[in-house]
């Protein structure tokens, strides 16, 4: 019971980090650019699991610990349980899914030009300050 209370505990984490990562990889690949292949996989199965209201695999798995430790499943999805009307309102649903939307994209345009900014000779710090002079 102990061990499959923890398991839930710990897929919740996991799944957190999950959608931590859907929302904010696209930012984390201007400093780590190997990152971008990860990010567009979990954007691409979070925008999958939202346009065809599918349940991520992450939330049975946690249902399942949680009834091995005698605890009630989710009553809802993960998002429904931990997210909506917890961190916003209900009624904001389809709002924060644009502004997730919207700051994934602009993480990916910021991360497109970074990369165009680099690929060009004499783009860089060095050569803008050495202009300057």
């Amino acid at each position: 019971m102990v061990v499959a209370r923890a398991a839930a505990e710990v897929t919740m984490g996991l799944h957190f980090a999950f959608l931590a990562f859907v929302v904010l990889g696209g930012l984390l690949a201007w400093r780590w650019p190997r990152v971008i292949l990860a990010h567009l996989a979990a954007a691409g199965w979070g925008v999958v699991v939202i346009a065809a209201s599918l349940e991520c695999p992450l939330t049975h798995v946690e249902d399942y610990f949680r009834r091995r430790a005698g605890q009630p499943g989710l009553p809802g999805g993960f998002i429904d349980t931990y997210i909506e009307g917890v961190v916003y309102p209900e009624r904001y649903s389809d709002l924060v899914q644009l502004a997730v939307l919207v700051l994934i994209l602009a993480a990916w345009l910021g991360l497109y030009l970074t990369w165009q900014r680099r690929a060009r000779p004499g783009s860089g710090w060095r050569a803008r300050l050495s202009a300057a002079r």
